[in-house]
């Protein structure tokens, strides 16, 4: 039977460019007819897993998504005194067992996301071969369709070239929306050279000038763990899938995205969690915001409508939902506590 976590999160940034387009604009959606901030799943989701909340609890169970694998075991070799010739010849046919490797060196042509246990076992073989050793080089000695990397449980991963040993994602993140309207503006800056003087005409104004694009925002946040599929990725491992979720509960709380932090400083925790149990079908609460949120405090109307939407899908459709926790931070005294969302959330 499916069990279910749904976490719905209402978290506000003040201005920030979080997460920007290919022209340097904050990252944009339209919604009820007027254009919104939008952060994607895939800034989130890198965020939350290279943040030091998830690297520290689940320290030995990060996978790396690289191109670079074939680098790393190439170093290991020639730092065991391995000729580079030599070392170059057996790196290009271990990393080929990732993806396609690339014409000249040991990188391959496409991420490949890589448990712990397949880059040990790589790192093996390679050091088999370069010993001389003939090694039936076949994918199944390096990689595996089960093991204890929690990022790859959580957020899947493909092997273009090995479908086999495609991963299918425990972990869902919808694209993170402004609850209400909003218009990015110019943050017009100048840079003055230190060394410049005043009475010189070149050391009068500005060294630099540019313009950034930058937005404020309330965001609601959606994500839908499927923790029987979670602890099936890693192995049937349940205590390492109940502390996969407490980090991951964790991390989406209280990390922000990196963009232009030095900028703005735009770091925030959510305002209100919204966590939910079940083994009924999920269901995201964004339907909520359709009509921008208005008023002077967005939060908690935000929050009033998030509650309101799902009273009204659960009376339509029945309860959606076995258990909850709340942590509500948006008011002059805390409603629930981080800890509350968290003993759920395990299970």
């Amino acid at each position: 039977m499916a069990d279910f976590l749904q976490l719905h999160l209402i978290t506000s940034y003040g201005p920030a460019c979080l997460n920007r387009d290919d022209t340097g604009r904050p990252k944009t959606a339209v919604i009820g007819g007027v254009e919104r901030l939008r952060i994607s799943s895939q800034s989130l989701k890198r965020a939350w897993r290279t943040s030091d909340v998830m690297q520290q609890a689940l320290a030995d169970h990060m996978g790396k998504r690289t191109k670079r694998i074939g680098e790393e075991i190439m170093n290991h070799l020639v730092g065991i005194e391995v000729p580079e010739a030599k070392a170059l010849k057996v790196v290009r046919e271990v990393a080929a067992v990732f993806g396609a490797v690339q014409n000249d060196g040991p990188r391959i042509k496409q991420l490949a996301f890589v448990s712990p246990e397949e880059y040990a076992a790589a790192l093996a073989v390679a050091v088999r071969m370069a010993a001389g050793e003939s090694v039936d080089l076949n994918t199944e000695l390096i990689l595996r369709r089960d093991d204890t990397a929690a990022d790859i449980a959580m957020f899947g991963r493909m092997l273009a070239d090995k479908p086999d040993y495609n991963r299918e994602a425990a972990v869902q993140v919808a694209h993170a929306v402004t609850t209400h309207r909003v218009v990015t503006e110019d943050d017009f800056f100048t840079a003055l050279d230190d060394l410049g003087a005043a009475s010189d005409d070149e050391g009068a104004g500005a060294a630099h000038i540019g313009v950034r694009e930058f937005g404020a925002g309330v965001f609601y946040t959606y994500i839908c763990v499927d923790r029987g599929l979670l602890c099936s990725n890693l192995s049937g491992n349940a205590e390492l899938a109940a502390t996969t979720i407490a980090a991951l509960v964790q991390a989406a709380t209280t990390v922000s995205p990196s963009g232009h932090q030095a900028s703005y400083a735009s770091y925030a925790y959510a305002s209100y969690v919204l966590a939910e149990t079940g083994n009924q079908q999920p269901r995201s609460l964004v339907a909520a915001f359709t009509k921008p949120v208005t008023g002077q405090d967005q939060v908690a109307e935000s929050i009033k409508r998030l509650n309101t939407f799902r009273s009204v899908l659960d009376a339509a459709y029945g309860q959606s939902w076995s258990a909850q926790a709340v942590l509500d931070a948006s008011g002059e005294k805390p409603v629930g506590t981080l800890a509350d969302v968290i003993t759920l959330a395990r299970g």
